[in-house]
């Protein structure tokens, strides 16, 4: 086996320190990728493979990017879920020649492992959306998850259980899951670490040396499943960082009680934050959210998906968006504010994360700017709440780093910092001096490159720059010979192609003054960069305290406008469990209708407890569904602390939120479409209590008709006589409005529809009592079913009606149906006939003459 180059050496033992990642090595401008990671990337990437060299006796696969694309290229290998371990140069070619000979390799190592759940970069994360890694802990026989978003140094421990973990993890919709390898959690996880890294004595150890304390007492109270949650996170985050952490608030400590539970299954059901094609149009966040900014955006989201159980602080909310909703003028001021404002809190995080710019900075200076004024017109209102009260003081603060960034920068930074410029005038004097010398020498260069013109009578002569000649001298091939002569002063450098290429020793002196003078300054800016950034970080928690509640008068203003614009009202909150809303209404339906002209039909829910189950019966799209989710979404959107769709709502605080609104297959599980409907039923008859509201809509349909109908009869008694909740169950059992007899606070109520004409109407609107029938053939007629095989379901109905009336039993009076009468003579709905005669008329062609006769022939055939 012949010994591998030093290059390929170099990368095959950063390949195996990268492990399962896909290794970006650096070479030159390009980052190049080898062997397997190559043929990956390139299908991934859509750019060529190709080979280089050999190694084992076998071509060597590769593919590159360039240095300064590659983020675009990252983010489409990490949104197809690959992991990047990116192998910078840590030396500079000179600086390895000095250490090891002109042959020497520049030493490379990996500075950074970008995954899923550890991005920072702006182009590699959705501005409207948190980015979480969580961990998930086990000790003590606990279990707790730890949740950071690096991008904003948010930093959440959550004290859960095995039986709410699910939930909380889809309330969180990480991108990342880290668990130890070998931990029950381990199913659950996207990446896999070393059990130690989980050690809960370890997780302490860690948070006390990141947050620079001697207890985390002032943290909260965590438990051993809570810091091993903590520990691995913080590991994780430290190994992906290669040693450089990034920044991480001190860990809020929280519990799954604080917030309103809400599975997986529900989540989906009621697409919260989500639609079921996994976009945010179509969701109740899509319809909800105005707000002007990334942050605002953020944090509406987190409200919406965890709707808070405390009402005092549901309370404070409500009063800070009915302050703003009464207030126009302060709402519109507010939101313009808002709007023009950057997103500093992410700004931090790249700067903390050493991935910061000159851009960066100057948004903290533009942000902490607009936020000190915004502070200062809120501090001035009158009948201020005690939430905004709170929340306008850590808008100040900042003067002396906002007059510092300032002076400091240019009006409009750039991003890239290769070519300095970043650094105002006036700030330095000796980088001042510096930017005049290099500006005398570029006009020096200038008067040299006229003079040379005068002096060979060349006027297609000119001094040109480049990175491997510098400053240099370039006249057309035909005037080459004239400079090539002893006496004419100038050094040959380069020959090409239409071109010949020289040096002078007074353009060498001037251009080394320039160039001296360039890299001095662009030295200087780089270190007022580096200072500048660790002023910044030095006030990191108070800038994050601002970042915050920016989002948070973002998310108040934008509900408020939302509330102005749809009509929307505050909910009463009470103690007691109650639902009692009048004129409710479905947001994303209503939005829906609005934009093609329609209206919404508002209805009543009147939960109360002498009638906290409603039963719901009607036929199919007649709105029994989108009635129960309305339902839903209102309790939702009351307890993350907004107005609601309704003209009036008095609310009881509801526990836990339950739907079992549609399912389809979940084959990968193994589970068909009834099975996922009776594991969704089993749990919320498991966990409902007497403060949860549950919607459950036509359980039972998956499986035989007295099957389905022993099943939704025994979950009706189960929801009205053990778990005592809130709930509207929908269902076309008819036979289960008997049960209203013998369950005192079961309610019979339907959406109503009439037919007319033979047209079934559907009206939207739901009332009390039960649906006279189904009207399940008029569905289907309106649905385009052929007119054979609706009359031939008509015999069939017909018959098993008969049948029940005889025998009560559902089947009864089958047994003498011809199975194919209808089918082969189809019999014609009364009426048809005469209806077809007439739609076939083309009256305005008839003569008087004709149309008497049509008129005799068409009362004849109704004669028939």
């Amino acid at each position: 086996m012949a010994k591998p180059t030093p290059m390929m050496a170099q990368y095959l033992a950063l390949k195996a320190e990268a492990q399962d990642c896909l290794l970006f090595y650096r070479m030159g401008d390009f980052f190049e990728l080898f062997f397997d990671d190559a043929k990956v990337a390139a299908a991934c990437l859509d750019i060529a493979l190709t080979a280089r060299g050999e190694h084992d006796g076998e071509k060597v696969a590769m593919c590159g990017v360039p240095a300064h694309a590659a983020e675009s290229y990252l983010a489409r290998l990490i949104k197809a879920g690959h992991r990047v371990a990116i192998a910078d140069q840590i030396e500079m070619p000179e600086e390895a020649k000095k250490r090891a000979g002109s042959k020497a390799l520049v030493g490379r190592a990996i500075v950074r492992v970008v995954t899923a759940g550890t991005l920072t970069e702006e182009a590699l994360l959705d501005s409207r959306a948190a980015n979480w890694c969580v961990a998930i802990g086990e000790a003590a026989g606990g279990i707790a998850l730890a949740a950071a978003d690096i991008s904003t140094g948010l930093f959440e421990v959550i004290e859960t259980d095995r039986q709410s973990l699910s939930a909380e993890i889809a309330r969180l919709a990480p991108a990342e899951i880290v668990a130890a390898e070998d931990s029950d959690a381990a199913v659950l996880a996207t990446t896999l670490r070393p059990r130690g890294e989980f050690d809960s004595a370890s997780g302490e150890a860690r948070l006390k040396k990141l947050h620079g304390v001697a207890t985390l007492d002032g943290f909260g109270q965590f438990s051993r499943a809570g810091l091993a949650a903590a520990g691995g996170l913080v590991a994780y985050l430290d190994h992906t960082a290669r040693g450089s952490l990034p920044f991480l608030r001190p860990p809020v400590c929280s519990r799954t009680d604080a917030c309103m539970a809400i599975d997986a299954a529900t989540r989906e059901s009621l697409e919260l934050t989500q639609s079921v094609q996994g976009a945010r149009a179509g969701s109740l966040l899509g319809a909800v959210d105005r707000t002007v900014s990334g942050a605002g955006a953020r944090l509406l989201a987190q409200d919406i998906a965890a709707p808070l159980m405390n009402r005092e602080s549901v309370e404070a909310r409500l009063d800070c968006v009915q302050r703003l909703h009464d207030d126009p003028g302060l709402r519109d001021a507010t939101r313009a504010t808002l709007r023009a404002l950057p997103d500093i809190g992410r700004a931090l995080g790249r700067l903390a994360a050493g991935r910061g710019s000159p851009r960066d900075l100057g948004q903290l200076r533009d942000g902490l700017d607009g936020a000190w004024q915004l502070g200062e017109r809120l501090e001035g209102i009158a009948d201020c709440p005690p939430l905004l009260a709170d929340l306008a003081p850590r808008l100040r603060g900042h003067g002396a780093l906002i007059d510092l960034l300032r002076r400091a920068l240019v009006p409009d930074p750039p991003v890239d910092t290769d070519k300095g410029g970043y650094i105002a005038e006036g700030f330095d004097a000796a980088l001042d001096d510096l930017r005049r010398t290099g500006a005398g020498g570029r006009r020096a260069i200038a008067a040299l490159e006229a003079k040379y013109r005068d002096e060979t009578g060349i006027n297609a002569l000119k001094v040109r720059h480049n990175a491997v000649l510098g400053y240099h001298i370039e006249v057309p091939s035909r005037h080459g010979d004239k400079l090539m002569q002893p006496d004419s002063g100038f050094t040959h450098r380069q020959t090409l192609a239409g071109v010949v290429r020289f040096n002078s020793p007074e353009l060498h002196e001037t251009a080394l003054k320039v160039t001296q003078a360039g890299v001095h300054a662009l030295a200087a800016e780089a270190a007022h960069l580096e200072g500048l950034t660790a002023t910044a970080l030095d006030s990191r928690e108070a800038i994050a305290a601002t970042a915050d509640a920016l989002a948070r008068i973002d998310v108040a203003a934008a509900l408020a406008e939302r509330a102005a614009e749809g009509g929307w009202t505050r909910p009463a909150l009470v103690d007691h469990a109650c639902f009692e809303v009048s004129g409710g209404r479905h947001p994303v339906v209503e939005a829906a209708l609005a934009k093609s002209g329609e209206r919404f039909v508002a209805n009543d829910c009147i939960l109360s407890e002498n009638s906290r189950l409603w039963l719901v019966t009607g036929p199919n799209m007649g709105g029994k569904s989108t009635f129960l989710r309305q339902n839903a979404l209102i309790a939702v959107l009351a307890q993350a602390g907004s107005y609601v769709p309704a003209a009036q709502a008095t609310l009881g605080l509801v526990d836990r939120l339950f739907s079992r609104v549609g399912a389809s297959d979940n084959l990968a599980r193994g589970r068909s479409t009834f099975m996922v409907e009776m594991v969704e039923t089993a749990a919320i008859l498991a966990q409902a209590t007497p403060r949860s509201f549950v919607i459950l809509d036509e359980v039972g349909r998956g499986t035989s008709t007295y099957d389905g109908l022993a099943i939704a009869w025994a979950v009706v008694e189960a929801i009205h006589e053990d778990n005592r909740c809130r709930c509207l169950f929908a269902t076309h059992y008819h036979e289960l409005t008997r049960l209203a007899e013998r369950c005192d606070a079961l309610s019979l109520h339907h959406v109503r529809a009439r037919e007319w004409k033979g047209d079934l109407v559907l009206l939207h609107e739901v009332a009390d009592g039960p649906a006279d029938r189904s009207y399940g053939l008029a569905v289907a007629r309106l649905a385009g079913m052929a007119p054979a095989t609706v009359n031939r379901a008509k015999a069939v109905l017909a018959r098993l009606e008969a049948g029940r009336e005889k025998t009560g039993g559902l089947a009864a009076g089958l047994d003498d149906l011809p199975l194919f009468a209808a089918m082969t003579e189809p019999e014609a709905e009364e009426g048809d006939a005469l209806r077809d005669a007439l739609e076939a008329l083309d009256v305005d062609s008839l003569s008087p003459r004709e149309a008497l006769d049509k008129l005799y022939a068409l009362k004849a055939l109704a004669n028939k």
